[in-house]
């Protein structure tokens, strides 16, 4: 869960990554949510987490995929901040972004 002032600005990116409107929508309470995967991502509106992450590198979310730099492409372009471009590790790939609220997450390869 990603806590913010700003949920519905995080729920549009996100939509736009996982390619899919939230399946959980509390649009009162600010809350949106997605099955992704065998984990639920959710952005919950939270009254004391304001502006841009601070230690954004310290939780990372990692996405798995096996089309890591079509990702990679489609998420920058919806307006993601590039941390680091594809590189690959390990017969594997990993590309490192940031949400709109400087929130990092990964796109990898399955392991």
């Amino acid at each position: 869960m990603i806590g913010t002032k700003q949920s519905k600005l995080l729920a549009d990116f996100y939509e736009k990554v996982f390619g899919k409107p939230a399946e959980m929508v509390d649009s009162e309470n600010g809350f949106f949510g997605w099955q992704v995967g065998s984990a639920y991502f959710s952005i919950l509106e939270h009254s004391e987490m304001g502006g841009n992450a601070k230690d954004p590198g310290r939780v990372m979310m990692n996405f798995e995929t096996t089309e890591v730099k079509e990702e990679f492409e489609k998420i920058k372009s919806a307006g993601a901040q590039v941390i680091r471009e594809p590189y690959e590790m390990g017969g594997g790939w990993i590309a490192t972004l940031a949400d709109p609220e400087g929130n990092y997450f990964q796109l990898v390869t399955p392991m």
